[in-house]
């Protein structure tokens, strides 16, 4: 959860260290969300992104807000990677990547109770996005459903159904 390879290719050393407040939300999220799923499916995830220094959430163009106050810019970290409150996972099952069966499997886990904040599906097609966005905020579980795609540059971001 706090592997990086750009983390490493650029010698940023505190993504190794997060506080300990971001150890405690990376915890939760593989308690609450990431075991669960696990478990419900038989076989490991795969995790492609969890834990972001801000650093590193820049250099992978994570989100950001620019807020403009008097004349100053500043720029505030959003992603909840770099509060340790989010992964991108992917499913592989026998050497193919089955991101549908992921998703498939998250909809059990919600009809036995289990909630996230938000779940997006990112590329690919709705039914195999390309890899999947999971949170989950302990004082916010909003059950959001996203589905992000391209337009021309752009991602854009529209809700759906799990």
């Amino acid at each position: 959860m706090l592997r990086s390879n750009t983390a490493k290719r650029w010698g940023f050393h505190e993504q190794d260290n997060p506080p300990q407040w971001v150890r405690d939300n990376l915890y939760t999220l593989c308690i609450e969300v990431l075991q669960p799923l696990r478990d419900e499916l038989g076989n490991p995830l795969k995790v492609t992104s969890g834990y972001r220094c801000p650093r590193v959430n820049a250099a992978v163009n994570g989100r950001y807000d620019i807020i403009n106050k008097d004349g100053t810019t500043k720029v505030v970290q959003t992603s909840q990677h770099t509060k340790g409150e989010a992964a991108d996972i992917e499913f592989w099952y026998k050497g193919e990547e089955r991101n549908d069966l992921l998703i498939e499997s998250y909809k059990n886990l919600t009809r036995e109770g289990y909630q996230f904040d938000q779940l997006i599906k990112e590329y690919g097609t709705i039914e195999n996005p390309s890899w999947v966005h999971i949170s989950y905020r302990k004082d916010r579980l909003r059950n959001q459903v996203l589905r992000a795609y391209h337009v021309g540059k752009k991602t854009t971001y529209v809700t759906t159904l799990l």
